[in-house]
């Protein structure tokens, strides 16, 4: 008796279940939308951001995309994991808003997304520029009608030092925009190869400290006192990272003292809630937030210098190839 042979039957492997995306603006929604054809992904898109309320909008899907402005709580993750959801795609480079470690215990990954550094690294730049030309002080005289020169005159940037604490790919890309200028650099990262120096020394040497490492347990409030009172009198501090890596009441003290010099800060401890929302008809609760914006030599933005047109493109983009491959490996 032969043997008979039965062919094997082809089986596709499921598509997607589809993703949500939660705290979407309308144009970064309209370049999901246009995006997700490309991976076959259905989408539901909501401007609402995550939240106890608005869970089930992720019902029966395996990954999700979330903007960085809100936190995620706990319990918003615990409710993500009940209803199915395993992966977790941040639309930023940091996952301080996320407790990455709770929600790895509760089955659910969270993965960042890369973009273009040139975004944050070019607000650096305009930052330092600003602060070492008294901009602020000056743009607050003209707008009054006060056109008369400053009395303290500006400093050119060749004639200064930086130091660049974090050489990943925006320190990285701030390390190159300052080679045009002729300035010397520092570093102080595990990573960089060339000029790294310890951290105490970059202090003391630079004129200018600019801030882009992660936002960790080691690295929150890198900057408190002691460190800042190491610094050379009169020096500037940058800060495009996150709030948290800067004392922001020792800083205050120091810059309200005459210690340093001046600060360029797109983040501030305790923003949320604060940035991203009108104020102008409510208190703002935060002390040294309303400290610094008093000081001539502070200038402050709303956590803003990743806000490009191309940054939103690479951000989109690599969202959803997270969340596209996650599914993949799932259902390999």
């Amino acid at each position: 008796m032969t043997q008979s042979t039965i062919a094997p039957i082809a089986v596709r492997a499921p598509r997607p279940t589809g993703i949500t995306v939660y705290g979407c603006v309308d144009d970064e929604a309209a370049l999901f939308r246009t995006a997700a054809p490309r991976w076959g992904v259905p989408l539901i898109i909501t401007e609402m951001p995550l939240s106890e309320e608005n869970v089930l909008l992720a019902f029966g899907r395996r990954a999700i995309s979330v903007g960085h402005r809100t936190p995620v709580p706990n319990p918003v993750l615990l409710a993500l994991s009940r209803i199915g959801v395993r992966y977790v795609s941040t639309r930023s480079a940091g996952f301080d808003h996320i407790d990455v470690d709770y929600a790895a215990g509760i089955g659910i990954t969270v993965g960042n997304v890369d973009y273009s550094p040139d975004s944050v690294a070019d607000y650096t730049l305009m930052l330092m520029l600003m602060a070492i030309r008294d901009a602020k002080a000056m743009v607050r005289r003209t707008d009054s009608h006060d056109y008369r020169l400053s009395g303290r005159r500006g400093r050119e940037l060749r004639d200064l030092t930086v130091g660049v604490v974090g050489a990943g790919r925006i320190g990285g890309a701030v390390l190159d925009r300052l080679t045009g200028f002729g300035c010397r650099t520092l570093t102080s990262d595990i990573r960089a190869r060339d000029g790294h120096v310890d951290l105490d020394h970059l202090l003391a040497q630079s004129d200018i400290v600019t801030l882009h490492t992660p936002l960790t347990p080691e690295t929150h409030h890198l900057l408190d006192a002691e460190r800042i009172g190491r610094m050379k009198p009169g020096a500037i501090v940058i800060n495009t990272g996150r709030g948290a890596l800067i004392d922001t009441d020792a800083l205050v003290d120091a810059l309200e003292s005459g210690r340093l010099g001046g600060a360029g800060l797109d983040v501030i401890e305790g923003e949320h809630g604060i940035f991203y929302s009108d104020r102008r008809e409510h208190p703002v609760e935060n002390s040294a937030l309303l400290r610094l914006q008093h000081l001539p030599n502070a200038v402050i933005s709303p956590h803003t210098a990743y806000f490009t047109d191309h940054a939103l493109r690479d951000t989109v983009e690599n969202s959803l190839i997270n969340c596209v491959n996650f599914e993949k490996r799932e259902i390999a």
